[in-house]
């Protein structure tokens, strides 16, 4: 008789090798974050001191060559120059995750894919029933709620502490992932003003070339920044927004050094060496300098503050990321235990899933970037949606620390209690989760 499959279990911790390498991309992150902190707060400041003009005049400064359609802002070269370097880091963890990582196994991707989706559908929702009828364009925003921040939230989860088990963490970067995923295609589809066909074609030739090159592990940034370069410049004349090209760029790029040779175990490809050197750049300038530029909105007090956010878009937004975000993705996870055969992993309960929704409410980076594509720099409703972000991520962030603190405390208290019970052995592994039955508080 054939003995009954094991049950799935919904936050498994996943292997030994994923979960090294989650807490090393958890460290450079949580700096990338404490960073984009640090620029956005510099932006807020400065843009509602008495010297906010010089802040407008710095941000709208035109620099490039206007003969290849690049005399853009400051501003713009953040969004759309700086953000594909974002971009291309997080294709190359997507793909890492889908080729090498534990997602490879579609029992274990499942989840984060119903939770990003879940999480990006919700909020979408609430915004446009929040904003049926308000006519000038307020239902252009509908996406913006639906992006998480990876660095914010990941800031905010360092500074909750680190007892809360890995699993959680992991969670929280895949669907982060998925979720930069979605939204790139929710931009490249419904952002897009106008397409030319000819440009997107063109950026195949160095595009391939590029993915030709690294598929036979060339290095040289001699020949590769030339091709990428090019390839961002044809897909941003072609009228897509020009971050797809990062991601496009990192698809390319193997993840194991010979998949016929034996899958993920034939060793690293580029990848890994990409985001390696990558990640630094895109965590600690591209996308600090981005939200500096995007950041700065004029409040105008309390007053103002209370006047902006009794504006739908702003509302919606608000509305989307703190509510929004953690019923779709709770939701999506409690689904997906209730019509499978799986269940919540026995060292979890629910309200960890719950804090973990609670802090993928916190937008920010690609939150402004749809904002920019959807209403313009400068207009009513750019500002508007621009203190909503910040107010609804600022809430989600407090309330996912109440949930996730209180979380924290217990996970200690149970990790002393075990400590004190050891034979003598030692203290238990770092990244072993103290049981916790499922759905206890």
């Amino acid at each position: 008789m054939t003995p009954p499959a094991r049950p799935t279990r919904l936050l498994a911790r996943g292997s030994w090798s994923e979960i090294s390498r989650i807490a090393s991309v958890l460290r450079k992150e949580t700096v990338g974050g404490t960073l984009l902190l640090a620029a956005a707060a510099v932006a807020l400041a400065w843009a509602n001191s008495p010297w906010s003009a010089g802040y407008e005049t710095l941000r709208d400064t035109r620099v490039g060559p206007a003969a290849l359609h690049l005399d853009l802002s400051l501003g713009t070269w953040a969004a759309d120059g700086l953000l594909a370097v974002f971009f291309f880091v997080a294709g190359l963890e997507l793909k890492r995750e889908f080729v090498a990582g534990d997602l490879r196994e579609p029992r274990r991707a499942a989840l984060p894919i119903a939770a990003a989706v879940g999480g990006m559908a919700v909020p979408a929702l609430l915004f446009v029933l929040l904003n049926l009828g308000s006519g000038d364009g307020a239902l252009r925003g509908w996406a913006i709620p639906s992006a998480t921040d990876i660095a914010f939230a990941l800031a905010v989860l360092a500074v909750i502490s680190t007892h809360l088990p890995i699993a959680l963490r992991t969670f929280l970067l895949t669907l982060a992932v998925v979720d930069d995923l979605l939204a790139i295609a929710v931009i490249a589809i419904f952002y897009t003003a106008g397409l030319s066909a000819a440009p997107l074609l063109l950026a195949l030739l160095p595009l391939t070339l590029f993915g030709v090159l690294v598929q036979r592990r060339v290095r040289s940034p001699w020949l590769l920044l030339p091709l990428a370069l090019a390839t961002w410049l044809l897909v941003h004349e072609s009228g897509v927004h020009a971050t797809v090209a990062g991601v496009l760029l990192a698809f390319t790029v193997p993840v194991v050094r010979s998949e016929a040779a034996g899958g993920p175990d034939a060793g690293p490809g580029l990848a890994e060496h990409f985001e390696h050197r990558i990640r630094p750049l895109s965590a600690g300038v591209a996308v600090p300098v981005f939200a500096f530029f995007s950041a700065g909105v004029t409040v105008g007090g309390l007053s103002g503050l209370g006047a902006a956010l009794s504006d739908s878009v702003a509302l919606g937004i608000a509305v989307g990321l703190i509510v929004g975000k953690a019923i779709g993705i709770t939701g999506a996870t409690w689904l997906v235990a209730r019509f499978t055969r799986a269940h919540l992993d026995e060292d979890l309960g629910w309200p960890d899933v719950v804090g973990l929704s609670l802090l993928g409410g916190v937008g920010f980076t690609v939150s402004l970037l749809i904002t920019e594509l959807a209403y313009g720099t400068g207009s009513e409703r750019y500002d508007a949606a621009k203190v909503g972000i910040l107010a609804g991520t600022l809430a989600a962030a407090l309330l996912a620390a109440v949930v996730l603190r209180l979380r924290n405390r217990r996970y200690r208290r149970i990790e002393k209690a075990e400590r004190r019970d050891a034979d003598g052995n030692g203290v238990p592994d770092v990244y072993e989760a103290p049981a916790v039955g499922p759905g206890t508080a």
